[in-house]
């Protein structure tokens, strides 16, 4: 079903900055550098892993320590540089949640090291079975301007099997509503997407790690695909930050600060963030009526290693949006004005304690409340719709950890307790537009708690050049239904050493719970007000299995190859609805879905003055019928009732997709890069014929469209970026970045549907600057 972007709002948020057993597959190394008769020594130390696509530079204390921590797992490539010291080079593998401590000997120059380091060997990890793709921090850093509430999202799509549908929500393999983000070890499982919330600042992120197979059984409740985001944490002492200031076309304007102040075993954090723009939504039609949108968030963090074994970290942050929803002709016309806002206000504490070399336990907790609100005026055309919904949540996560020989065990259980609310109340201004009878009038109040429990083990063996990666989870699952399901997960990889290839293949089975936007109001008794004749199916949890080979192949030191094949078995297939013409969304399910591909990624680490990646999927998703959940009014009924064979392609079904970035260094201080993103375009639904369609929408939209294919036409978004660095020292770096997106001016439709019902056009010709200053 096509979605409008409706009211709901759900803030991306930030978490504190997590140990380095938070994520699933991230370590730590704690360095101590020392000269010849063994004092600390301060040096300037570069880590870098071609194949996590991870680059930072960090310089140790007065004692010659620094902990780096949060770093997915790897082989890192060391560099340590000292004034009157010989400059070591070594590699490091980071395999374990356990804290690496590396001990590092400098030798007086001109004495010289005999160490030999390749730095190809950090492009392939051999003992990495799973297909996980890695965003590093020349990536974030180099990325091209989002609008805002978009950063990270537009990072994530950038990467194979992830495409929009409408505005900014993610779709991982043709999953709906089924991704999760985990920020610093903290899960959270509501839509990220720029209609419900605020996203975090790429700007603050350090690494991400993307999952679309192989999870570890750590993870549950939204299995589409997970996004593991570690927050930038400095080691060194004094005080660091940034800022960042963009605009650029639509009116965009963004501002963006960040401090930390690292002395002892302290480290005290603040960051502040605030955006405007006229494009906050995808418009329904290109002349982007009534998309005004304002953001902003507020967030304190302060981090203690109480001992070398004891580790306490707390944050707090509020956030907040407020944005219009755009019109379409009819709706302009009328004088229409919608208007969607989301307050959230989110604490997190986490803690670690090493009991030996081989065990150690952590600790994570968070509260949060949510809010988000639809306000409409009176020239609302059908209807005039109020929503005031919210929920307060609290978190809870346990593991242990521990290493026996080859073997990385980790145990853990986990408990969300999510209590709903909600509250919505419409008036209808064109009763001509709904089915006889339909109440001019009604409203409804509804509350109940959604409890999630789990308990998980999961076991990491390496048997010379075999990696095993196995795990059992168990949910429980009670909203409307109360649900328990065992889930097993198993990665198996094999490392052929002559060629270089790193063959591996996964099984997932996942359980998957119902997205609880609105799904209070859909499974009421408040449907028989609305319409006599109504179907209510309870929505059950999916179940999939989830299967994937691949490989990895490295090719000198400088270009990485990874291609995967990959299908998908849903039962309770998710899909979503809306309430009436509110874009009010709620979730259904049918029978099964079967979704398959094929993915490619290209990764060019550093040609000379050369970089960038290409990628490319093809897809193929279909859902069969009967629905299996969910509310239907109306003429719904019948169909949902009759339809019981058959299958149709699901909402996210684009064959073929195809995205690229290259850059090239000109100067020393100066870069180009050019990329492009081509999609071959969305299935949709039209209830009404080509005629009706051009008057709503407009002749230009109904040019991309072919109604004979039931698809939209293809899209493609060509763009370029001129980076120049305007100071660097060892204390501060100023660079700015311009970029143009859409240069080819291409009118690109995301998606299209029925009236209210979610077309989505993507932006047009733009330019943004964006100038960053690190110290």
């Amino acid at each position: 079903m096509r979605k409008f972007l409706g009211a709901g709002a759900l803030a991306l948020i930030l978490s504190c900055s997590g140990a380095a057993s938070g994520q699933a597959n991230s370590g730590e190394i704690r360095l101590h550098i020392a000269g010849p008769q063994q004092q600390g020594v301060r040096a300037s130390v570069d880590l870098t892993s071609g194949g996590n696509q991870y680059q930072n530079r960090f310089t140790t204390s007065a004692s010659g320590t620094a902990d780096l921590s949060a770093l997915p797992y790897g082989i890192y490539l060391v560099r340590v540089q000292a004034p009157g010291f010989t400059t070591v080079t070594r590699t490091i593998e980071v395999r374990t949640a356990f804290p690496i401590d590396y001990a590092l000997r400098l030798d007086v120059a001109p004495v010289t090291t005999t160490v030999e380091v390749n730095e190809a060997a950090t492009l392939v990890d051999p003992h990495d079975p799973s297909s996980t793709m890695q965003i590093g921090t020349t990536q974030i850093g180099n990325r091209v301007n989002s609008l805002p509430g978009r950063s990270v999202q537009d990072l994530v799509n950038s990467q194979p099997g992830w495409l929009y549908e409408g505005n900014a929500v993610l779709h991982p393999r043709g999953s709906e509503y089924q991704t999760q983000f985990v920020i610093d070890g903290i899960p959270l499982t509501d839509n990220r997407s720029p209609s419900f919330g605020p996203d975090i600042e790429a700007d603050d992120l350090d690494s991400m790690s993307i999952y679309t197979a192989g999870f570890p059984a750590e993870y549950g409740r939204k299995m589409g695909g997970v996004v593991e985001m570690n927050t930038r944490r400095e080691t060194s002492p004094g005080l660091h930050g940034q800022v960042v200031l963009a605009g650029g076309s639509y009116d965009t304007a963004s501002s963006y600060a960040q401090a930390q102040q690292v002395w002892g075993r302290n480290t005290f954090g603040a960051s502040a963030a605030g955006n405007m723009t006229s494009h906050y939504l995808n418009p329904v039609v290109p002349q982007n009526f009534t998309n005004n949108g304002t953001a902003g968030d507020f967030s304190l963090r302060f981090d203690r290693d109480l001992t070398a074994s004891d580790t306490l970290r707390m944050s707090v942050r509020h956030e907040l949006s407020r944005y219009q929803i755009p019109n379409e002709f009819v709706q302009q016309d009328a004088g229409q004005r919608q208007y969607g806002d989301n307050f959230e206000t989110m604490g997190t504490v986490l803690y670690q304690h090493i009991f030996s070399p081989d065990v150690l336990a952590d600790f994570s907790g968070m509260v949060r409340n949510n809010s988000n609100d639809l306000y409409s005026n009176p020239d609302s055309t059908p209807i005039i719709a109020f929503q005031h919904n919210y929920f307060n949540e609290g978190y809870f996560k346990g593991a242990v950890s521990f290493h026996e020989g080859r073997q990385e065990w980790k145990a853990g259980i986990e408990s969300d307790a999510m209590f709903l609310h909600e509250k919505f109340s419409y008036t209808i201004t064109n009763p001509d537009d709904f089915d006889d009878g339909t109440p001019l009038t009604a409203a409804f109040t509804g509350n109940r708690p959604d409890l999630e429990q789990s308990a998980f083990v999961q076991d990491m063996i390496r048997l010379g050049d075999w990696t095993i990666s196995a795990g059992l989870r168990w949910d429980h699952y009670q909203l409307l239904l109360n649900q328990n399901a065992v889930s097993p997960r198993i990665t198996i990889g094999k490392f052929f050493q002559k060629p270089g290839i790193v063959l591996h293949a996964s099984y997932d089975r996942v359980f998957q719970t119902p997205s609880f936007e609105n799904i209070l109001i859909s499974s009421s008794n408040f449907a028989s007000t609305l319409n006599p004749d109504f179907l209510h199916l309870p929505v059950q949890p999916s179940k999939g299995n989830y299967y994937e080979g691949g490989l990895t192949k490295g090719f000198s030191k400088n270009l990485r190859l990874d291609m995967n094949i990959y299908r998908r078995d849903v039962r309770n297939y998710a899909d979503d609805d809306q309430l009436l013409n509110t874009g009010v969304s709620y979730p259904i399910a049918f029978d099964k879905a079967i979704i398959y591909g094929a993915e490619a990624k290209v990764d060019l680490v550093q040609w000379q003055k050369l970089s960038g990646f290409a990628s490319y999927s093809y897809q193929v998703g279909n859902a069969w019928y009967p629905v299996t959940g969910g509310l239907f009014l109306g003429d719904d009924v019948s169909d949902a009732e009759t339809q019981l064979r058959g299958h149709f392609p699901d909402s996210q079904d684009q064959r073929n997709t195809l995205r690229l970035r290259f850059q090239y260094d000109l100067l020393p201080r100066v870069w180009f890069a050019g990329g492009m993103n081509y999609g071959s375009g969305l299935p949709f639904e039209f209830d009404g014929d080509q005629q009706q369609a051009a008057e709503e929408y407009g002749p230009d939209v109904i040019n991309r469209i072919n109604f004979n294919r039931g698809r939209v036409d293809p899209s493609l978004d060509v763009n370029a970026s001129l980076g120049l660095d305007l100071y660097k020292s060892d204390r501060m770096k100023m660079n700015m970045q311009a970029d143009g997106t859409n240069l080819n001016d291409r009118l690109n439709v995301i998606d299209f549907g029925g009236l209210f019902s979610g077309n989505a056009i993507a932006p047009g010709r733009s330019f943004f600057v964006r100038l960053k200053t690190s110290f």
